[in-house]
């Protein structure tokens, strides 16, 4: 086919909007969440059918969502068993917060010097919203935005390799991440970290980003250790 005839094929595409999320994005969408907020807990086998019912969904696309979960680390598929929500060992959640803390650090000083104001601008008012859903205590919406400030500033330190790295890791704590603000004062003060390592990265001071981002992750572990230990019991 001639050049000028695929252009004019193509060139309508650019008009066309966006498709809706697939039914498969939103079962997987709603299966994390269900895992996130523990209503499937960690051991626990995922009933297919009653799912599949319970959401009006054919198992066809409940499959498929679970075969993305596997990967993403949150569900095992087990023969014979069939999909288990993942167990997460305290070793496994602590190696994972190590290395979260890490290359958090890396991406606040590299954010520090190569986000743009736009880009400043935009975490400092995802900061704003996070901080009044936490006066509010609204929790879940708390935490969608909570995740967003972290991952807008890993993107922030343009580098690929480094958000894609942190993508996987990030998808493999969110309930670790969940349970860490169970308590009053354990959401104050992971609060009060972010006030801190936002005001760092409007002053564009990588040094202490890093460091405050780095702490802020090690701090999750005391908060979440008694919980995570529970659910490492589960066989």
């Amino acid at each position: 086919m001639p050049m000028a005839v695929l252009r004019q094929a193509a060139a309508p595409l650019a008009d066309r909007p966006i498709a809706r999320p697939s039914l498969h994005d939103e079962v997987t969408a709603r299966l994390r969440d269900l895992i996130v907020d523990g209503t499937l807990p960690a051991g626990e086998r995922i009933a297919e059918l009653d799912v599949a019912r319970s959401l009006g969904i054919s198992r066809t696309p409940l499959r498929e969502a679970l075969k993305v979960l596997a990967t993403e680390g949150l569900v095992d598929l087990l023969p014979g068993r069939g999909a288990v929500v993942k167990v997460v060992t305290p070793r496994d959640a602590q190696d994972m917060l190590e290395l979260t803390g890490v290359l958090e650090a890396h991406a606040g000083r590299l954010a520090a010097r190569a986000a743009s104001d736009g880009e400043i601008e935009a975490i400092v008012e995802l900061h704003r919203r996070m901080r009044a859903h936490f006066q509010r205590r609204e929790r879940p919406q708390y935490f969608e935005l909570n995740q967003q400030v972290h991952d807008a500033i890993v993107r922030a330190a343009h580098n690929p390799t480094l958000a894609s790295v942190h993508a996987m890791l990030r998808m493999r704590m969110r309930r670790i991440r969940y349970i860490g603000n169970q308590s009053p004062a354990n959401w104050a003060a992971a609060m009060a970290e972010h006030d801190a390592f936002v005001a760092a990265l409007v002053a564009r001071d990588g040094e202490r980003l890093g460091a405050l981002l780095q702490a802020h992750m090690a701090a999750t572990w005391p908060r979440v250790s008694s919980s995570v230990a529970v659910v490492g019991d589960v066989v």
